[in-house]
């Protein structure tokens, strides 16, 4: 069963020289939780433009996956201690995206889930930066009897 929820994504990125790149989004999207895994998904505008890209994200403890359609395409894998490289395809052009996740912390209550990544992100096989990805799930106001069990 799908649950309406509220979804903040906060994540920074940190280069060698140490200059920081923060971002939030916050949006809507929809739960739901099948054989112990966590399933999101959840719209993305780019800012400025009218383009979207359609996410869906399945997660446990185990590991952090991503599947975006639309104006980005890409198939990204977080999973502790564990190097994965993924095609990141953009209207300005195609990337080798390599994430290295330090940790995946998910953390779960009755109303809300908390997902830190921390890993390290090359492009086209250079490093270019370490990173923090906080994600936080809440139910909408309103919901009746809401339960990520």
């Amino acid at each position: 069963m799908k649950k309406d929820v509220l979804i903040t994504i906060s994540g920074v990125q940190s280069d060698e020289l140490k200059d920081s790149d923060k971002v939030e989004i916050v949006t809507s999207g929809s739960y739901y939780k099948k054989n112990n895994m966590h399933y999101l998904l959840y719209d993305e505008i780019e800012e400025g433009q009218d383009r979207i890209t359609k996410n869906i994200a399945k997660f446990d403890t185990e590991g952090f996956h991503i599947i975006k359609s639309g104006s980005i395409n890409a198939n990204m894998s977080f999973e502790q201690n564990k190097r994965s490289i993924s095609n990141y395809i953009t209207p300005y052009g195609s990337f080798l995206v390599g994430v290295d996740a330090s940790k995946i912390d998910i953390t779960e209550n009755d109303e809300s889930i908390k997902v830190d990544i921390e890993y390290s992100l090359d492009l086209n096989y250079e490093h270019l930066a370490d990173c923090q990805l906080h994600m936080d799930i809440q139910q909408r106001d309103g919901m009746e009897n809401f339960s990520l069990n």
